[in-house]
This record gives C-alpha cells, structure tokens and sequence, in this order.
C-alpha cells in the first residue's frame, strides 16, 4: 500500500513483535535506535483506548546528516520512523515514509540523492526482513 508519502506493508506478526524484528533488522544493519513509543500503553495511562500501535524512530548520522546539509528543514522529518499498528479486523500493518516524499517535501538537491536512494532501498530491505513468515 502507498499513498500520500507513506508506505504501508503487512505483517503476520503482532505489533510488538514486528517492532522487536525490525529493532533486530536495523541493529544489525549498524543502524542506531533512538526511542521506542508505545502509543497503546501512553493511552492506556491516560484512561483511554487505542488499538496496539507503537513506533520505532531510528537512522545514522551518515544518512541523515547529507539530507540536512542539503536542507536543514528536513532535520523535522529525521531521523526515520516506523509504525505498527493493528487495524480494526486484528491485521498488523508497518508504514513508514518514502524516502522520494522526503525530498519532494524539503526541496533537496542532487547532492542528496546518493543519501535518498541508500535509505530509500536499505529501508526497504530492512522492513521486508522485519514482515517475513
């Protein structure tokens, strides 16, 4: 599924486990995890009910900070960030934002499309290893 700069892709797994996975994926990929927000729990705390969803903010320095360089603006979509969540018929989906979106968004430059084009398919790889049965 894509639409409006998001991808959006099945998972047979939970919410939890799909984010555990995609933790496992990027770790090893040398990719840095920078928080963990579970949205279900934080509602939950406040009285009120949200179906699991929890999100996953992550990246490199190496990848984001070419983008930056280009257009400090797009310092407010960085680092990258994923989400998992459970629709209302129990199926687990994974949406992160497509990398060409970004670049649409900040106006970035050629210099920045070695930098797009890495996160855009290490991405990619990182989220089908996270969904895979």
């Amino acid at each position: 599924m894509s639409g409006h700069g998001l991808l959006t892709v099945a998972s047979p797994w939970p919410v939890g486990v799909t984010i555990d996975r995609l933790e496992t994926a990027l770790t090893g990929a040398g990719l840095l995890v920078f928080a963990r927000i579970d949205h279900a729990g934080n509602a939950a705390r406040a009285g009120m009910e949200l179906r699991p969803t929890e999100l996953l903010v992550f990246g490199h320095p190496k990848g984001g900070t070419p983008l930056m360089q280009d257009r400090q603006t797009s310092g407010i979509d960085l680092p990258v960030k994923a989400l998992a969540w459970q629709d209302e018929a129990g199926q687990t989906w994974l949406t992160y934002n497509e990398a060409r979106w970004l670049a649409d968004r900040h106006g970035l430059g050629a210099g920045s499309e070695q930098a797009l084009a890495a996160i855009e398919s290490g991405l990619a790889g990182l989220v089908r290893q996270a969904v895979a049965p």
